[in-house]
């Protein structure tokens, strides 16, 4: 875990739990924001659902549609709906 000038993780790095709904995807044991980042692009990448005329679309799929509550998102909208889904680890 990195940690910033303090000696204290830095929120990108410090373990994050994610929702049961989000842990059908990424798991279910807390993982830093970016490592959840990243296995969300593995999936996204596994399953194609790039939009291909523009790669900062994502076409859901069931799971992510049920995740991100609509049928298409941008990478962008993608963050921000993943950071309701993440809690600090207990």
């Amino acid at each position: 875990m990195k940690a910033d000038r303090d000696g204290k993780a830095d929120a990108i790095h410090t373990p994050v739990k994610p929702s049961a709904q989000l842990a059908e995807i990424v798991g279910k044991e807390p993982l830093a924001r970016g490592e959840v980042v990243s296995r969300m692009w593995d999936y996204i990448k596994k399953n194609k659902l790039q939009n291909p005329k523009d790669g900062r679309e994502i076409l859901a799929d069931d799971k992510l549609e049920s995740l991100f509550g609509a049928k298409k998102v941008s990478m962008f909208e993608m963050n921000k709906i993943l950071s309701k889904h993440l809690s600090a680890e207990k």
